[in-house]
């Protein structure tokens, strides 16, 4: 398959076969409302790669995958490949304007009733059949964030992206609570045989508004979905669960290049950050739910990449002229991640959200007092608020523009003749 994308280096004098660039991927990790970060590192991309915002720039990201948050940034951003600049517009719209209330409910019943109604449930369930029945699905309710996604996605149009050649494929993953499989549901411009793992499956479907309310179901906080498997129905949470092998889609999907956007820091940085906190006080619920959800959408990433790391090593090392039938191929990777502490950034932001879930989050443990011991990681994950996510589009951006000799070589690198 022929693909004309910014990067391509123009034919040499004399050639007469087409010049294939690189299928590049992009791919769009979990993280909640952390997620606004990878908006701005797009803005950015876009912005070295074409400065001058031609309106006939092609979209440099032929496939798109995510997880969680990420899954919501990507199809998004997959229904709008034919114009990237205007895809980015549109999700900058969305998170700069974004409010608690728009993802999932901030009133104080919303907030509180879940709770209140597990505190009967403990107190009384054993002995009243209809608080068993009625149990709570989760701790927060984000029916809001499917009205958001109605409104603001135009599923129909991936279809026709795809058709058209502005897209490759777009994938995004979830996990099933029914059987315990992590699924990745895929959309392709052509034939393509889906792969399976050790409790991994890829499904081809057409995505659709419940896809990415399981993708982005973040454990005990927001309600599972259920989805269709061809004769069965499953319940299904966020996808970056159970996720060993993150990029692992983009490859299968046919990838020689990856980009990643994570909400997080990773390696000597990060480790830098978690030793510049530490007290001898018992963790507070709010840090016990933070680190978990920071396991869930990091860890799977950093072992990925260690795990692509020693594979291009590999191939490296064999000698020019030896054919090595492992089905393998040495997949170049670019992460981008934040410079600084999004928790930090995220206590700055508290007051900007409703009293209701001020409180709700002080039970937790949460603070504005800086330090590991105030539960501003999780805070970071539930803070939809445009004061907050404003400020990690901006941060992202600045991020990526420090880096455009970088971008550029990524972009810009050898292509396959």
């Amino acid at each position: 398959m022929e693909q004309q994308f910014p990067g391509n280096n123009p034919p040499l004098a004399g050639m007469t076969h087409a010049v294939t660039a690189p299928l590049t991927a992009l791919v769009l990790t979990g993280g909640g409302a952390r997620a606004a970060y990878q908006v701005g590192a797009l803005q950015a991309i876009l912005a070295i790669l074409d400065p001058n915002k031609s309106p006939r720039f092609e979209n440099p990201f032929p496939i798109v995958c995510g997880s969680s948050a990420g899954a919501i940034n990507a199809t998004a951003y997959a229904c709008r490949a034919a114009h990237p600049h205007a895809a980015l517009r549109r999700l900058q719209k969305i998170w700069r304007g974004l409010h608690t209330g728009n993802v999932y409910r901030s009133d104080p019943v919303g907030v509180f009733g879940n709770g209140l109604r597990w505190l009967g449930m403990l107190t009384f369930g054993w002995a009243l059949q209809g608080l068993r029945d009625n149990a709570p699905k989760s701790l927060l309710d984000n029916r809001p964030l499917a009205k958001l996604l109605c409104g603001s996605i135009d599923f129909p149009n991936l279809q026709h992206n795809l058709r058209k050649g502005h897209l490759h494929g777009l994938a995004i993953t979830a996990s099933s609570y029914t059987s315990g499989n992590h699924l990745t549901f895929y959309q392709s411009s052509g034939p393509l045989d889906a792969w399976k793992g050790r409790q991994r499956y890829a499904i081809e479907e057409a995505i659709t508004l419940d896809h990415l309310m399981a993708s982005s179901a973040i454990p005990f906080v927001f309600p599972a979905a259920r989805l269709s498997l061809g004769k069965k129905w499953e319940w299904c949470g966020d996808g970056s669960m159970r996720q060993l092998a993150p990029i692992s889609p983009a490859i299968h999907l046919g990838a020689d290049r990856v980009l990643v956007i994570s909400t997080s820091a990773h390696g000597d940085d990060a480790e830098q950050v978690d030793s510049m906190h530490q007290s001898d006080q018992y963790p507070t619920l709010a840090q016990i739910g933070g680190h978990a959800l920071s396991d869930i959408f990091i860890d799977g990433l950093s072992i990925d990449l260690e795990r692509i790391t020693r594979i291009n090593t590999l191939l490296e090392s064999v000698p020019p002229g030896v054919q090595l039938n492992t089905g393998v191929k040495k997949i170049d990777v670019l992460t981008i991640s934040p410079s600084k502490s999004i928790d930090e950034i995220a206590l700055k932001h508290l007051n900007f959200m409703p009293k209701s879930v001020r409180a709700f989050l002080r039970v937790l443990g949460v603070s504005g007092r800086p330090g590991k011991e105030s539960g501003g990681l999780l805070a970071s994950f539930l803070l939809f608020e445009s004061a907050y996510t404003g400020e990690l589009i901006e941060l992202a951006f600045n991020d990526v523009m420090t880096r455009q000799e970088e971008i550029k070589a990524f972009f810009y690198g050898e292509v396959n003749e």
